[in-house]
């Protein structure tokens, strides 16, 4: 008897329970002006939609005022907020090619109330050609996002947070997410091959600073993908501390199965899997971030 109740799964369950708690007694605090991220890696497959969707979820869940922008022609952020965004959908193309104002394209996350997204189609795939005629083409977004965000301060609703999902390369829609944004968030995973790419990435956030948006700064790394059996993942994480401490988190996101699958039915894993793993680290690291705010 006693064996089973000291099984790995009960050491597993009783440490997720406590996490549970800790997170069921903490308190997120706002912002006192609404935070903008851009989340970036030209590596793809590190979790970089994936986490801006279930990040953001996870502040709504906190009680934050949250928006995400999809700027990936994708549409795999919108896919997982469950807005539509067929081609019949008006979204993030409008925004930077006709500078359609955002409150007219916005819809509203069906599973979580304060939380909104601005959704990407398939229209958004020629917009980097299209962007490349026009003059203020790397300012496109950020324009039109802050007249909404003074038109929503004014009405008394301003958003605590805002994430732009950016597509896995440095052209102009990346662009228009580092001249918007005043902080990038790099999401790291843990296998081989993770830093490949993230040199350029910062001479890039570095050239901007200096060219067109000054506020713009590396303020969080979040480590994804991790499995605490391997060492590899232990030394990439070992590794990312060493070189970024004040900027990554202390919490990590771990290879699951939930993170997974939650896109496929239109949900993020704070809907499709509210008690488990996967949902617990994310609000953990959505509560970090408000703490890393609060404190700056």
């Amino acid at each position: 008897m006693n064996d089973t109740f000291d099984s790995p799964i009960a050491r597993q369950l009783s440490e997720l329970n406590k996490r549970r708690r800790k997170l069921s007694d903490s308190k997120a605090k706002k912002p006192a002006s609404t935070r903008i991220f851009t989340v970036s890696n030209q590596k793809g497959g590190v979790g970089k939609t994936t986490s801006t969707v279930n990040l953001a979820a996870a502040l709504g869940v906190l009680g934050m005022k949250v928006l995400v922008i999809d700027l990936d022609p994708q549409g795999n952020a919108s896919t997982a907020l469950g807005v539509e965004h067929g081609l019949d959908i008006a979204g993030t193309y409008e925004v930077l090619i006709d500078g359609t104002p955002l409150s007219e394209l916005i819809q509203q996350c069906p599973e979580i109330p304060n939380l909104r997204c601005l959704p990407a189609t398939i229209d958004l795939a020629g917009a980097e050609i299209e962007l490349v005629e026009l003059n203020d083409r790397h300012l496109r977004l950020r324009n039109v996002l802050y007249a909404h965000l003074e038109e929503t301060e004014q009405a008394g609703e301003r958003y605590d947070y805002v994430f732009i999902d950016c597509p896995p390369s440095l052209g102009l829609l990346t662009m228009n997410a580092f001249s918007a944004a005043k902080e990038v968030l790099i999401p790291i995973q843990c296998e081989y091959y993770a830093l490949e790419g993230l040199s350029q990435l910062l001479e890039t956030i570095t050239r901007l600073t200096t060219s067109v948006n000054p506020s713009l700064h590396l303020s969080t790394i979040l480590l994804t993908m991790y499995d605490k059996r391997t060492n590899l993942s232990q030394e990439v994480r070992d590794e990312v501390r060493n070189h970024f401490p004040e900027q990554t988190l202390n919490a990590i996101i771990p290879r699951s199965v939930r993170i997974s699958e939650a896109p496929s039915y239109g949900q993020t894993v704070l809907t499709y899997d509210p008690n488990g793993i996967g949902a617990v680290a994310y609000k953990e690291a959505a509560l970090e971030i408000t703490q890393q705010g609060h404190s700056k």
